[in-house]
């Protein structure tokens, strides 16, 4: 594979993708806020750089996908890169389906400036309505389809510079938003206080350590993209004169910040809607996936109109954290193939490569559009968790 530009260029530098946006907020919300945030710090600064680094190197060193990679490594250790790319595969079905959603929040948002606001009933709507959730899916597999088919620099590097800093752009908005509204500082003080969450009565009992260790690093995997192939595919785009420590340390940071972004506009505005509505605080619902699309779609059904502007920029951002993972999980997927028949003396047209796999994974993702993403909407819940927990295990 030829020396492209890859993670270190531009817009790629700064990190935000969809397992920061609508993961960490909620994780952080179910294990206790500052106890998550300070373990997610930690395991970040000492594992996630070294395994950042050590993916970036490998892929860079190869000059391969993570199955000929590894196979370069060692050939006893090729079934750890098809591993990596069932991954990818699998976590792209969900992802498709959330990034379908956003699309679809952020028609809504803008129909309810002019009809009336819609509320977290919104959401159920949504699950019980395949047809809407397929057809929203195909459409953001359909714009992660034409960005990867620009290729690393044509492509993917052009979203990333142009996105990442809007997406960092409309984070700041929001959180200033959320941060002016009243009783918001009840959140910061969940997510930044030690002891907050249970003194104030947010759990009746503090979540056990090992919860929050497991927890806590299988979203810095997902966070991160580790053990996924995406590092490993970015590495084997690199020159050999990228600083590879240097390039490790700004994903690391950059992704992190976004990540605590997240947390400040998603938690402080969910504390206070649910305070304003009357609720104690341990009615309030901070620790389920469902937090982005049902309870802060009731924030901002309570701004009235204005709530519609800030409901769309929201949406926009996720969509973005959205596509900037689905395209580098793409990519991965895509690459094995193409270097795997290159090391057979084959060559693979990349457009149709990718044209199958974004077929395949639209697909599969049909059934999980169809199943409502599981009863009651909480079946990615499962899989990011089993999935990342399953990460966080094999790395050690």
């Amino acid at each position: 594979m030829g020396e492209q530009s890859g993670v270190p260029d531009g817009g790629s530098r700064f990190g935000g993708g969809l397992g920061n946006i609508w993961g960490f907020p909620y994780k952080m919300g179910r294990c206790g806020g500052f106890t998550f945030l300070i373990v997610y710090l930690a395991l970040a600064a000492f594992v996630g750089f070294a395994i950042m680094l050590s993916e970036l190197a490998i892929g860079r060193s190869t000059g391969f996908g993570p199955v000929n990679a590894y196979k370069k490594v060692s050939k006893k250790f090729k079934w750890i890169g098809w591993l990596a790319i069932i991954a990818p595969f699998l976590i792209m079905t969900f992802y498709s389906v959330l990034g379908g959603y956003c699309i679809y929040y952020m028609v809504i948002n803008v129909v309810g400036m002019f009809s009336g606001m819609p509320d977290s009933s919104s959401f159920a709507a949504l699950l019980t309505n395949p047809w809407a959730s397929i057809g929203c899916m195909v459409l953001f597999m359909v714009i992660c389809y034409l960005i990867n088919r620009g290729g690393v620099g044509g492509g993917i590097e052009k979203f990333n510079t142009i996105g990442m800093p809007a997406l960092f752009v409309m984070l700041v908005i929001v959180i200033i938003r959320a941060w002016t509204l009243p009783n918001a500082d009840v959140g910061l003080k969940y997510m930044f206080v030690p002891g907050y969450a249970l003194k104030a009565g947010f759990f009746d009992k503090a979540p056990g350590f090992m919860e929050v260790l497991a927890t806590a690093g299988g979203q810095m995997f997902f966070s991160l993209s580790l053990g996924m192939g995406a590092m490993i595919t970015y590495g084997s785009y690199l020159g050999k004169n990228e600083n590879l420590p240097k390039n490790s340390v700004i994903i690391v940071i950059s992704d992190t910040l976004v990540a605590i972004m997240a947390g400040l506009a998603v938690i402080p505005a969910a504390v206070a809607n649910g305070i304003a509505k009357g609720m104690a605080v341990s009615e309030i619902k901070l620790g389920g996936p469902n937090l982005l699309f049902a309870t802060l779609q009731d924030v901002f059904h309570d701004m009235g109109t204005i709530g519609g502007i800030f409901g769309l920029i929201f949406y926009a951002l996720v969509l973005i954290a959205a596509i900037s993972s689905a395209i580098s999980l793409i990519e991965a997927v895509s690459v094995t193939f193409i270097d795997h028949a290159s090391a057979k003396g084959h060559e693979r047209d990349r457009n149709k490569v990718l044209a199958v796999v974004c077929l395949a994974i639209t697909l599969l993702a049909c059934l999980v559009a169809v199943d409502g993403l599981g009863s009651n909407g909480i079946a990615p819940k499962d899989l990011f968790h089993i999935n990342s927990k399953a990460d966080w295990c094999a790395d050690w």
